[in-house]
């Protein structure tokens, strides 16, 4: 399954909006669709921003715009996934950015198909693994990170179950890393957010392994909720790891220097369309927190597994 292809001279994405009702494409035939493509989560997970953004500098390219402009403008759409800004770069100082986007695309399933085997080994047979937001296939060109680890641990023919949070309040865990497990025929449960902690106190969830938008010093930046989660797996003693692309490292900065991004209000005061607030309610929807280090067994990388920085 591609989350995005080149093809005819255009950027093909699966809509991830659209899931799991639907699978359906939207098409970016200039720079400006691969913006709006980042911003309204067409596409989403920090590899495949990473490599969408390449693209994006390469349409502004061939079609004779300002790419620096262009590539300030990409970098500006989500100011949290580090990829994003480390994908722009490569295709800025290549000689071609398109040949750089389909090299970036190509190494992406290497590195997450490496991730995947490195993280299978702290797995073991009969394993309930819990998984946070969706670092699955969709989130990458192909594989995935998190799940590419389940994946990985599969094929080995090691009997396991994944557990899948819902990831209010946009719900990638539920709409995304579902549909991906129920694709794949690995076994899989949904629970709300709420019921992560009771699970681990219960003795009911094995691992924890979730991915990152950026890995710097002093922990990691992933989706909304992963601190929860990271807590109570602490509390509870469930090994917590973190599988992620060296891309995703950003070893200049700490993560507390780093910028969350705030989304719309209204994800949080709607669910599927319908309004789960009272008129007049404000809210507050930082999309990503950090994960402090000593709260993370190990993270998981195409070359091994190290400690956190």
């Amino acid at each position: 399954m591609k989350t995005l292809e080149w093809k005819d001279g255009k950027l093909v994405l699966i809509d991830q909006r659209k899931l799991p009702d639907s699978l359906e494409y939207f098409e970016c035939r200039t720079y400006r669709d691969v913006i709006y493509a980042i911003k309204e989560m067409v596409v989403r997970g920090a590899p495949a921003i990473g490599v969408s953004a390449a693209f994006g500098v390469a349409l502004a390219h061939l079609a004779g715009e300002d790419t620096a402009r262009a590539a300030d403008e990409i970098k500006a759409s989500r100011p949290t996934a580090v990829n994003l800004f480390w994908a722009v770069d490569r295709a800025m100082n290549s000689e071609s950015p398109l040949e750089e986007a389909l090299r970036m695309y190509r190494e992406d399933v290497e590195t997450n198909m490496a991730i995947g085997r490195h993280g299978a080994g702290v797995i073991d047979d009969g394993d309930t693994i819990l998984t946070h937001c969706n670092a699955g296939a969709l989130a990458c060109v192909d594989y995935g990170t998190a799940l590419g680890v389940v994946r990985a641990a599969r094929d080995q023919g090691k009997n396991i179950t994944v557990i899948c949070d819902e990831t209010r309040p946009v719900g990638q865990g539920a709409r995304l890393s579902v549909w991906e497990m129920q694709q794949e025929g690995i076994p899989v449960r949904l629970i709300a957010d709420v019921a992560a902690g009771y699970l681990m106190q219960t003795g009911r969830i094995d691992k924890v392994i979730i991915g990152a938008d950026r890995v710097a010093t002093g922990g990691v930046a992933n989706k909304i909720g992963s601190l929860m989660v990271a807590l109570a797996a602490k509390r509870f003693e469930v090994p917590f790891y973190v599988a992620a692309p060296l891309s995703t490292f950003d070893r200049e900065n700490s993560i507390y220097d780093v910028e969350i991004e705030e989304r719309d209000p209204s994800e949080v005061l709607y669910y599927g369309g319908c309004r789960i607030a009272p008129q007049g309610t404000r809210a507050i929807n930082p999309a990503f927190d950090i994960v402090p280090s000593d709260l993370i067994t190990g993270i998981i990388t195409e070359n091994g597994i190290i400690d956190p920085l």
